[in-house]
């Protein structure tokens, strides 16, 4: 896989000129060197190379017109691409075609223009490159089975003879025939398997650029989140709606039949009953919330990726004006293992939350290990890339910092882990944890917290505008966001209630809402205290969603 950038020579006798675009172009991605003098030039790009050569038409000893026909008549620099820097006129770029440059810039040009052009060439050649290879492997092809096809011939030659052979012979003939065939045969299998790894490869990378943030996706996302309703209405709207059930049913019982009263009395009651439920939910709702949401903490993990042989971080080839990777012809992300452009690495989000002393946290070990059981990124591994955890963040309700955290302990039995946040000076309340088989029934309402959803549920809490600034002034640099977020006070939990649906030995199943980025998250009983973790999202039925008991959580907080 040749992911480093394209060599590009600048021959320009004006060093301002010539330091402009190299800083263009090195910026964007591409590896520069310059020149003030025609021989230079020629001499480094026989000796090295190049994709690109971009020529000052005023050049002399020799001139544009002689260096151009010495690029052409060298077959090592014959598929160079020439680019024609000349003089204001169309006359100028015309000439500049016929002598021979693939491409002409007239002056005053800008850098950004120069760099254009260049993106330009670099696509055309690059295509033409992907079809030179096709046709060099089928050329290969041909011959592989022009040979097969030319030991057929001699074989069934020599076997019209064969009458006069001895058998041994002629087994020798088939052996040769039959070796010819598999030999095509493997050449074939094996061009079609090296197409289709190639395929593999630059979809797996196009996935990495997946932790490049979007801002449009993002503003999408927060947009369509500002519209749903916040949890707290849906019960407070339920409540009025039973309240008003009753007051019709007592009504109604005032003025009915004896034959009626009964079957009112009967909805009166399982209404009554149904609004104490609900007002029960909303006293463990109000107790909880104030006590323990300022400890639960937006998890960021960012996943960096490294070559396995050299242990060099994967990085992009350079970022264009707009802050967004360089692209190939293909749309893929341009790669490479040296070179100064940022990282490539996923953001990963998850919930934790305050189990024990010194700033140890609860969250799921697919949150602190964003590869374990994921299939994406394990056949990225198979392709030479090893991912590691770059950082981890961790923010708190309340406080406008980012606190450094590290992995403390991996549960070898279930989906948990146990971090350690550098707290600094930040007080916050250990949750109670009920270890107890029966701390949890079937039936029984529960609370949860979570950060669902990610970034996009926090933008969704500030209006359109502020959002819109807040993704201007960051960029795509995600800790830059979150930084920002946290001043405006705007990170802290999604809180959604629901009930107990089934309680099984290693898992609790519940519908209380939530969603990627909510794993983590803990899962209260009516009593205030942490029964489970939640963990993953059954899909296909009915929201239901799957909570670990938090006793598989103490060997991790010993």
């Amino acid at each position: 896989m040749d992911i480093a950038p394209e060599k590009i020579i600048v021959i320009d006798p004006d060093p301002a000129t010539s330091a402009e675009i190299q800083d263009a172009l090195r910026t964007a991605g591409y590896d520069v060197t310059g020149f003030a003098t025609t021989r230079e030039g020629l001499d480094a790009i026989h000796q090295h190379g190049a994709a690109i050569l971009i020529l000052d038409s005023r050049l002399e000893n020799p001139s544009a017109r002689e260096t151009i026909a010495i690029i052409r008549g060298t077959a090592t620099t014959e598929a160079m691409r020439v680019l024609l820097l000349v003089g204001n006129g169309s006359d100028e770029r015309a000439d500049a075609l016929d002598l021979g440059a693939n491409d002409a810039i007239s002056r005053p040009f800008s850098v950004r223009e120069v760099v254009a052009h260049v993106r330009a060439r670099l696509r055309v050649q690059r295509i033409e490159n992907q079809l030179r290879d096709k046709m060099r492997i089928a050329d290969e092809g041909q011959q592989i089975a022009h040979t097969a096809f030319e030991a057929l011939a001699v074989t069934e030659a020599m076997a019209s003879n064969a009458v006069s052979l001895d058998r041994k012979l002629k087994t020798g003939f088939g052996a040769v025939l039959a070796l010819a065939l598999v030999m095509a045969g493997i050449y074939f299998l094996f061009a079609r398997s090296a197409q289709k790894e190639t395929a593999r490869s630059n979809s797996l990378l196009t996935k990495l650029e997946g932790g490049f943030i979007r801002q449009q996706d993002l503003i999408a996302q927060a947009r369509k989140l500002r519209t749903v309703q916040d949890s707290e209405a849906a019960p407070a709207a339920a409540k009025g709606e039973l309240q008003q059930k009753a007051a019709d049913l007592k009504a109604q019982m005032a003025t009915a039949n004896p034959n009626d009263a009964a079957g009112l009395q009967k909805q009166l009651a399982d209404t009554n009953l149904r609004l104490q439920k609900l007002e029960a939910q909303g006293s463990v709702a109000q107790t909880i919330i104030p006590a323990d949401v300022q400890s639960v903490c937006l998890l960021h993990v960012a996943v960096a990726f490294s070559d396995q042989p050299s242990g060099k971080r994967l990085r992009y080839g350079g970022l264009n004006q707009d802050g967004d990777p360089l692209q190939d012809s293909q749309g893929n992300p341009i790669l490479t293992l040296d070179g100064t452009g940022p990282e490539v690495k996923m953001d990963v989000f998850g919930t934790g939350f305050v189990a024990g002393p010194n700033g140890r946290i609860i969250t799921n070990r697919h949150v602190a290990e964003p590869w374990w059981k994921n299939e994406e990124i394990a056949a990225i591994t198979k392709q030479g890339l090893q991912p590691q955890i770059s950082t981890i963040r961790a923010y708190f309700p309340g406080d406008p910092r980012a606190f450094h955290a590290e992995i403390n302990d991996i549960s070898q039995e279930t989906d948990l882990a146990s971090v350690r946040v550098d707290m600094q000076d930040l007080k916050r309340t250990v949750l109670a944890l009920d270890s107890t088989n029966q701390s949890i029934v079937s039936g029984q309402s529960v609370i949860l917290m979570g950060y669902a959803t990610g970034l996009a549920a926090i933008l969704a809490r500030t209006d359109e505008d502020t959002a819109q600034q807040i993704l201007k002034d960051s960029g795509n640099d995600v800790s830059a966001m979150l930084k920002e977020l946290a001043r405006r006070n705007l990170i802290r939990p999604i809180i959604t209630q629901g009930h107990v649906g089934d309680v099984l030995p290693d898992k609790i199943v519940f519908d209380a809402q939530t969603t990627s980025g909510g794993s983590g998250g803990p899962l209260f009983n009516h009593q205030g205290k942490v029964v489970g973790v939640t963990v993953a999202i059954l899909k296909g039925f009915g929201g239901s969603n799957f909570g670990i008991p938090i006793r598989y959580s103490q060997p991790l907080l010993k």
